[in-house]
């Protein structure tokens, strides 16, 4: 199944800019000052409770001090949970995230009812400098067992095809790029110009500079059903391509995604996603001025079986 209906996001407890991974996401700009945690707790707790509000289950676990994570909010890198009872752990670029990787969340993932069968952990990979940022660089389309990854130091090419042959998911790799200071630079997570839904995908085609890439996405999504929404890159630089669709328990969809993100769509684009599923936005501009993420980043999905 393409959605699901249970969600973790880990509450912020020391939240700010993290310089480690500013080094290639070009989103990120540091606020100073106290206040910082402060805003993005409160923009946290708005975005759960609209998520509650719609029936969409969510697991909150609040972050801890120490060690210092200040991109822990941001959980879907870390960490995946499959239909089968897997849970894959995965590589990281920035050293202080890795620490994000921890056993009391899983440990509290199964208390809340779900079950765990297997552990993946693919975090040995980091010794050789390899990375694969789990659903931050691979985009999934679950029900035609298909992967979409943009190669960038967080998504090493072998690493993607080694993951897709193990999980039996069809690679679909390119290249995509945006502007930043005169230079077209490598986009550091696949999730932010790209989102698959059941019925349709919402992309930035024209971040894939490369035309015989970019045709190959096109077919790929087209032959599985797809209909394209398409942005452009000035819309991604808002994050409206950092979305995630969910389910309430009812089985109805909502497409989730930031305030910055929904205010940058014209009304063409927002009918054709409202054709398949319900808008939940929320404001969480200081989570993504600091953090250079958005709201699909903030949001793994929790497909486990229950226990």
């Amino acid at each position: 199944m393409q959605t699901t209906n249970t969600v973790l996001m880990i509450e912020p407890i020391a939240f700010g800019y993290n310089a480690q991974t500013a080094e290639n996401n070009y989103f990120q700009v540091e606020q100073k000052g106290a206040e910082v945690q402060e805003k993005a707790l409160a923009e946290f707790n708005v975005f759960v409770e609209k998520l509650r509000s719609k029936g969409i289950n969510v697991i909150t676990i609040k972050d801890t001090l120490e060690p210092h994570t200040p991109d822990s909010i941001f959980p879907n890198n870390w960490v995946s949970f499959a239909e089968d009872g897997t849970v894959v752990l995965y590589p990281m670029f920035a050293p202080n995230r890795r620490v994000e990787r921890r056993q009391d969340i899983l440990d509290q993932v199964k208390a809340k009812g779900f079950n765990i069968s297997e552990i993946d952990d693919l975090s040995g990979s980091e010794q050789d400098e390899k990375f694969l940022e789990g659903t931050g660089s691979m985009i999934f389309d679950h029900d035609n067992k298909i992967a979409y990854g943009s190669v960038s130091l967080r998504l090493d090419e072998k690493l993607f095809r080694e993951f897709c042959a193990k999980y039996n998911y069809t690679p679909v790799v390119f290249h995509s790029f945006q502007s930043y200071e005169n230079e077209r630079l490598p986009i550091y997570h696949t999730n932010v110009m790209m989102c698959v839904a059941d019925r349709f995908a919402v992309i930035c085609l024209e971040c894939i500079d490369d035309e015989d890439e970019r045709q190959n996405v096109v077919s790929s999504l087209a032959d599985s059903g797809k209909e394209i929404v398409e942005i452009t890159e000035a819309q991604m630089q808002q994050f409206a391509g950092n979305m995630l669709q969910v389910r309430n328990d009812e089985g109805k969809t909502y497409l989730v995604m930031s305030q910055s993100a929904y205010k940058s769509l014209n009304n063409s684009q927002i009918n054709q996603i409202e054709k398949y599923s319900e808008i939940i936005y929320s404001d969480l501009e200081t989570i993504e001025t600091n953090g250079g993420g958005s709201a699909r980043c903030m949001l793994a999905e929790v497909f486990l079986p229950k226990a």
